[in-house]
């Protein structure tokens, strides 16, 4: 199974090497060159001992250092170029595979990451990725080259002599037993290894992320337990993978010695009967020497091959995971004038979310949807943004079905600030004009709009300012003036907040409501609140409860006729 699965693996990334066959053909060339140049240094043994000590032939005595200076100036150009070349190729190629994966997994479905914790996923780019470089950097190049070296050096001794070669070679195949079940408990090991090697990020990634609670409750000894704890598996599991393949090294050297034993005493006995000189059995058992090293470095390559193999396999699983939620057709040019949900239900792991939602949101109007935790409202809003599909019903826009039209067209027409204020470590401008072209002009008139310009223009920098990651260097309140302004800046159809003035002073939030009052005329404004503030001048509000709504209607009507709302407006912060 093990020799299968490096085969599959072969076969995966051989095909990568003929997107390069300048670089490929050079590194095959200083491959022959090693090659070459090794056998021709056993060979060179032969004239030393015979011509040089043995005839004490002058002429040979000035051509022989020669060829010797001339054939590792071979190998070492040879190497240079194999090394060179095939570390530029592994690289270029793992450098797409990062591309590919991150490419994949940004497309897969909200539920996936939900399911797959963060640091799961760096571990798997990162980690994994590394451990799959080793197969195009190395273990393809080193494969090729010593099984070159093998063919050179073993095609010398059978010309040198075929009695004598027959005994190596007839011994150094049981080496195959024992190195199929090592590579059996390396594969496993690696396994292990790399599981634990994911936990552990994982536990840094929320140590990192979460380090403001940790230093609020001096829980880093907590903390620092834990990590211990993840760390000492992973030291753990690669010292099993090292003693592993610690043993390999060993098993092949006794085989090694009981068939270079063998040699010389066969050997021995053929230049005491005259039938071989001296130096044939010097060149010979050189070349023998050598033999060693490449046989030994490629049953340390199938071992290798092992953590790859592993690797390999955890990024297939990713990649072989597709999305639900995909865009159609349909590119959304038009203005959106309404937005209709038919019979919406939505529910995860059977548990409903929304139940049987019917409602109809027309621009230049503004609607509020308000309940308690749990309600759906976030769910109805995940629904709008598509980064979920109604379990049942259907949602139009103006009279089309939402999944009918192409993902970023459908993205380009929604201006979506969440609850989470996610700001990029880039400038001001960079960040309010997110994913497009950056308009100066437009990145101002956002920034205007959502009240931010006034701190903004006070930066030595203005809009080119650079904002730390996550916006550690903004206050709350103006993190989520900038992340109002960049759903601005792309003059949406549609505005989702989702407590987008939650975190304003009030004078800050008089003005952003004066100018969504302004702007509402040419969208459609959808806000998640638990502020009176924000919600009473809906034109129309929505009262969910158990991912139904229960009441609709402006704050006055709900007031009075819907005993929900009058329960909830007790606990709004007014």
């Amino acid at each position: 199974m093990g020799a299968g699965t490096l085969r599959e693996l072969l076969k995966q990334y051989l095909p990568y090497f003929k997107e390069y066959k300048k670089e490929f053909s050079l590194a095959i060339i200083g491959m022959i060159a090693i090659a070459l140049g090794t056998a021709g240094t056993a060979h060179i043994i032969k004239p030393v001992m015979d011509d040089i000590f043995i005839k004490k032939d002058i002429n040979m005595l000035y051509i022989v250092p020669f060829a010797l200076i001339f054939l590792f100036a071979l190998k070492g150009v040879g190497r240079y170029m194999q090394t060179y070349y095939t570390s530029y190729i592994g690289q270029d190629v793992i450098r797409k595979l990062r591309d590919n994966l991150l490419a994949h997994i940004t497309r897969l479905d909200i539920s996936f990451f939900k399911a797959m914790h963060s640091g799961e996923l760096l571990s798997r780019i990162t980690n994994d990725i590394m451990r799959i470089q080793q197969v195009v950097t190395n273990i393809i190049p080193e494969l090729i080259r010593e099984s070159l070296t093998i063919v050179a050096l073993v095609s010398y001794i059978l010309y040198q002599s075929p009695k004598l070669a027959l005994y190596f070679l007839v011994i150094m195949p049981l080496a195959i037993f024992p190195l199929s079940k090592l590579a059996k408990k390396m594969r496993r090991y690696s396994k292990l290894s790399q599981e634990s090697t994911a936990v552990m990020t994982e536990r840094l990634e929320e140590v990192f992320s979460n380090i403001e609670v940790i230093k609020a409750n001096s829980s880093q000894d907590f903390e620092q337990g834990r990590f211990e704890i993840e760390n000492k598996n992973v030291f753990r599991y690669i010292m099993k993978q090292i003693k592993v393949n610690a043993l390999t090294s060993p098993v092949m050297e006794l085989l090694g010695s009981i068939a270079i034993g063998l040699v010389l005493f066969v050997g021995g006995k053929e230049v005491i009967s005259g039938h071989m000189s001296v130096g044939g059995f010097f060149a010979f058992s050189a070349a023998l020497f050598m033999l060693y090293d490449p046989i030994r470095r490629l049953s340390s390559l199938y071992n290798k091959s092992q953590d790859a193999i592993t690797a390999n396999n955890r990024m297939k699983e990713l990649l072989a995971l597709q999305p639900n939620i995909t865009g159609g057709t349909k590119e959304l040019q038009v203005e959106i004038q309404k937005i209709t949900l038919k019979d919406v239900s939505l529910d995860f792991n059977n548990i409903h979310a929304l139940s049987h939602v019917s409602l109809t949101l027309q621009k230049g109007s503004a609607y509020a949807l308000v309940g308690d935790s749990g309600a759906g409202k976030s769910s109805l809003v995940n629904l709008l943004v598509r980064l979920y599909d109604p379990t049942s019903g259907s949602i139009l826009l103006n009279d089309d079905s939402m999944s009918e039209f192409s993902l970023a067209s459908l993205h380009g027409k929604i201006g979506y600030v969440t609850q989470n204020i996610l700001i990029f470590n880039d400038t001001i401008a960079a960040n309010i004009a997110y994913g497009k072209d950056i308009d100066k002009t437009k990145v101002i008139s956002a920034l205007k709009k959502a009240h931010a310009f006034e701190f903004v223009s006070k930066l030595d920098d203005g809009i080119e300012s650079m904002l730390a990651q996550r916006g550690s260097n903004l206050s709350g309140g103006q993190r989520q003036r900038i992340a109002l302004a960049r759903a601005l800046y792309k003059d949406p159809d549609i505005l989702i907040l989702d407590e987008a003035t939650s975190a304003l002073d009030n004078k800050s939030e008089r003005y952003i409501k004066e100018a969504l009052e302004e702007l509402k005329k040419e969208m459609i404004t959808i806000s998640v609140a638990h502020r009176l503030s924000s919600i009473q001048n809906a034109d129309k509000i929505f009262f969910l409860k158990d991912g139904k709504v229960l009441c609709e209607g402006t704050h006055e009507e709900l007031s009075t006729q819907c005993s929900g709302y009058q329960e909830l407006l007790s606990s709004l912060d007014s």
